[in-house]
């Protein structure tokens, strides 16, 4: 569910990106993410924590989690302005890779043999969905790789989270404080005309604030409650998959082979990472 509702708004993103202040739209949705989920809260039972240490750890997570979505979201929506809507996704999604690589290199946890397989199968299905076999490098790649290491942090983050605080608290925790953190550079950095392109963005403010941020955000966090990160990445790299179906079915934009063998080789990645038990897709969580 995630998958296709970030991919459905990518189109929007895109639109966005090309003509409002950056900060200004990862604010101002981020915000509309956290006020759809404010009822929530007072409605939903809350998790206690079960002492002073893992409430503290908790909160400096959660707002770990915020810092990591404001950086993340603000690399993502600059390099979209100096590269190709291709190569934005491929790199964007590599945090496929990054994620199981970064579990193995800080936290001593070997993947699974189905994890490595499924992870390039998704990998090499980014590619060629993305670019059509062809990767020309542009100025904004290199903001859209970084954000990919801060996607794949996140991920893990979210794993280790989700485990220790309520879902609830988090979602809002994360988003709060991504849309402070944009709102108050973009009033250090406002330019002479800081509100130009808001009255012709406005609608993927909200679309993308209570879609992507305030519903898949927080499904996100239900759906890590239970997938291990590296699985969670994997499953979650479908987003480029449904960005091309959208694409194709609002914007009339065609897929060729290669790109369709591209999804079909992200899709096969989906599907192996969930073989194997469930006490092995389970190995590692206590760490995390």
């Amino acid at each position: 569910m995630v998958t296709v509702i970030w991919g459905s708004a990518f189109v929007a993103q895109r639109f966005a990106a090309m003509r409002m202040d950056i900060l200004l739209f990862n604010g101002f949705r981020f915000l509309v993410g956290t006020l759809i989920l404010v009822p929530l809260a007072w409605t939903l039972p809350r998790r206690k924590p079960s002492n002073l240490d893992e409430s503290r750890q908790a909160k400096m997570g959660i707002f770990l989690a915020g810092l990591m979505l404001f950086a993340g979201a603000t690399l993502q929506q600059w390099g979209m302005r100096y590269t190709t809507a291709g190569n934005a996704g491929f790199i964007t999604g590599l945090y496929v890779v990054l994620v199981p690589l970064l579990l193995a290199v800080f936290l001593r946890q070997k993947p699974r043999q189905s994890i490595v397989i499924a992870t390039l199968l998704a990998a090499a299905g980014l590619f060629l969905l993305s670019t059509g076999g062809s990767l020309r490098l542009n100025p904004g790649d290199v903001l859209e790789l970084s954000g990919a290491f801060l996607w794949a942090g996140h991920v893990i983050l979210i794993g280790w989270l989700a485990q220790r605080a309520n879902v609830i608290q988090i979602a809002i925790g994360q988003n709060l404080a991504c849309g402070l953190l944009s709102l108050s550079l973009f009033a250090l950095l406002a330019q002479s005309d800081p509100w130009l392109g808001l009255h012709e963005s406005w609608w993927t403010i909200v679309y993308t604030g209570v879609l992507s941020i305030g519903i898949g955000y927080t499904l996100q966090i239900v759906g890590q409650r239970e997938a291990p990160p590296s699985d969670a990445a994997i499953i979650l790299s479908g987003e480029a998959v449904f960005a091309a179906i959208f694409g194709w079915w609002w914007l009339n934009e065609q897929l060729s082979g290669v790109q369709l063998l591209g999804c079909g080789l992200i899709l096969a990645g989906m599907l192996l990472a969930q073989m194997g038990s469930k006490e092995e897709s389970r190995q590692g969580m206590g760490a995390v």
